[in-house]
């Protein structure tokens, strides 16, 4: 059955058309994920499903009393209420007695309890925006509906969390349409994937994996036909400039059909492609130590004697729950904040770049600030107004540009932005700051996917540290190499490898899906996204390990063979000795063969990681 049904849509907002008539639908028990990059209308079009806002011109028709639910970025609570009356509340719209449905009340505190709100008497104005977001998710999934509308649901919960709630809602019967950039989200719960794109919306019947097959195919069809009206055009062109008389009819005819031609053709451009140089500082012998750090809060400990010394092009990833301490460890590693005690130590040639999660528009906040007023690209040259890459120099409007900011939203005050748009901004003033060490606190919080590409690309040849916080599960399996796990009582336990490869090495392959069943978790994305990694050369942490000492193993080999060659020159006349030295010299020559053909090998395959 058809529940939602939407024509020739159009939409202005801030002199954007963000919907220029577009058609869309939906049918009972359709999961649909909607994608596009920040500033493309997203969560106006989620509003506008929702009856919050209406479209300038257009048509949508709706199934007889379908109940819509939406749940929005910024949720409104009742003020002065408790978290449980809140839910209540929102669900049954008024509550009196609350013994009187003590099975809704169960429901309400069990899923409180599973998004870690543990103390539901506490009052809505004490949470922190995080939980309040928590609560509001908790309204939202609690409360009858045929359509349920999640504007970036999985923002503030932790893997765990996201893992229950991807089972969840692939269990419920109502339809569910969702703004999220978790990709692995995307591709267990979707199936059926809408982009927004230039006003357009492109609708496949697929998760997100078969979404980049789809689109991939879509692409490729498109330039196919651009590249034969271009030809078209080319011929059209050469023709009409042989000559033929100017003013007969089939000429004007000609004219005209060679103008509506190039009306239509455009440059034939990679989707989703943007060129960014990796741009850091030189960093030193010393980088970042960490010893026995110690930090408490109101009696609860955080970290409990953490010690790290930071490698040269270490990717790091601090998981676990929300609350737990990775945003205090950054600030400390940071300054911002002091340790209760421990040691650290800060190499002279280090410079951190921080993201922050917060953006402020109030200058004293000592986070993020945006003041609103000004140009976008104005707060880009307030950093730097030339970067240095391997290009050679790239001015702050080429950077714009290539951080997917057109000239004419340069130009534009940042309070014209999208939440996202502020949040994208935001990074390229990090990056801009030409960094050697990244802190990244949850960046994948509000950027969309195209951004996080870029993203993880740049990341790909960033010459220096990156320090993630982050619930993003293919993020950090793409960027992180070392995984750093909060656990009980300030502990923080050290995994190499990825995400992945830290859920296997905890045993946790197995989840419960929204009945409290067990289920299998799948071990891996999928064959589109597998493709993905093969086709992106990276070093393995052995191998990143390696060729950072490999030469000065090579030269201490040199050495050894040097010093044995002097030893056999004294030693001429003691056959024995000689025997023995020349064993050695031979055993250490080898080795040293070895290690020259694996400099040689690692030194071809970074090549081919900076140059791909």
């Amino acid at each position: 059955m058809n529940l939602i049904t939407a024509t020739d849509m159009v939409k202005v907002f801030t002199e954007r058309k963000i919907l220029d008539k577009a058609d869309f639908s939906i049918d009972e028990g359709e999961k649909i994920g909607v994608i596009g990059v920040n500033g493309t209308g997203k969560t106006s079009f989620l509003r506008i499903l929702a009856g919050i806002e209406s479209i300038d011109s257009g048509k949508i028709v709706k199934a007889n009393n379908i109940v819509i639910n939406f749940l929005p970025q910024d949720f409104e609570f009742e003020a002065d209420t408790t978290i449980l009356e809140c839910v209540t509340n929102y669900v049954k719209n008024s509550y009196g007695n609350y013994e009187e449905d003590w099975d809704e009340i169960s429901k309400a505190v069990a899923m409180l309890n599973r998004f870690g709100i543990e103390d539901t008497s506490k009052k809505v104005s004490e949470l922190s925006g995080g939980q309040r977001k928590r609560v509001a998710l908790t309204c939202s999934l609690l409360k009858k509906c045929d359509v349920l509308i999640l504007d970036e649901p999985t923002n503030h919960l932790d893997s765990e969390m996201a893992n229950w709630l991807e089972n969840y809602l692939k269990n419920i019967k109502q339809a569910v349409i969702m703004v999220t950039h978790d990709r692995y989200f995307l591709d267990s719960v979707s199936n059926r994937i809408v982009e927004l794109d230039k006003g357009k919306i492109y609708s496949y019947k697929a998760n997100y994996a078969g979404f980049l097959e789809l689109k991939q195919q879509r692409l490729d069809y498109e330039k196919a036909g651009l590249r034969k009206r271009r030809a078209i055009l080319d011929k059209e062109i050469a023709w009409l400039k042989r000559g033929a008389r100017a003013r007969s009819t089939k000429q004007k005819a000609h004219i005209q059909r060679v103008e509506n031609l190039m009306q239509n053709v455009g440059p034939i451009v990679e989707d989703g492609k943007v060129e960014m140089e990796s741009v850091s500082s030189r960093l030193g012998r010393t980088t970042i130590e960490l010893e026995n750090i110690s930090k408490s809060y109101d009696g609860k400990v955080l970290i409990d004697n953490f010690t790290y010394i930071f490698l040269k092009n270490d990717r790091i990833g601090f998981i676990g729950k929300n609350g737990c301490g990775k945003t205090t460890l950054m600030k400390i590693i940071d300054k911002r904040l002091e340790a209760d005690s421990g040691k650290l130590v800060i190499g002279p040639t280090v410079k951190i770049g921080y993201y922050a999660q917060e953006i402020s528009n109030d200058k004293s906040a000592g986070i993020a600030y945006m003041d609103p007023e000004i140009r976008v690209i104005d707060y880009i040259k307030n950093t730097a107004e030339y970067v240095r890459t391997n290009d050679g120099l790239v001015s702050a409007s080429s950077m714009l540009e290539r951080f997917l900011f057109t000239p004419d939203i340069q130009y534009n005050q940042i309070k014209k932005l999208s939440g996202g748009e502020k949040r994208r901004l935001n990074l390229l003033r990090v990056l801009m700051e030409a960094p050697n060490v990244l802190i990244l606190d949850e960046p994948t919080n509000d950027l969309d996917i195209t951004t996080l590409a870029i993203l993880e690309d740049y990341l790909d040849t960033f010459a220096g540290i990156v320090i993630t916080v982050s619930h993003d599960r293919y993020f950090l399996d793409r960027v992180v190499r070392r995984i750093f796990a909060f656990e009980e009582n300030g502990i923080i336990k050290q995994y190499e490898g990825g995400y992945t490869d830290y859920k296997n090495a905890v045993g946790e392959n197995n989840i419960s899906n929204s009945k409290g069943e067990v289920v299998k978790e799948k071990k891996s994305f999928d064959k589109v996204h597998k493709r993905e990694h093969e086709k992106k050369l990276r070093f393995t942490f052995k191998e990143q390990k390696e060729y950072e000492t490999i030469e000065e193993d090579i030269e201490a080999l040199e050495n050894k063979i040097s010093i044995i060659e002097d030893e056999i020159l004294k030693c001429a006349s003691d056959f024995v000795k000689l025997n023995e030295l020349s064993k050695e010299k031979e055993s250490l020559e080898e080795q040293l063969s070895l290690k020259m053909e694996r400099w040689e090998y690692l030194s071809e395959l970074d090549e081919k990681i900076k140059n791909q």
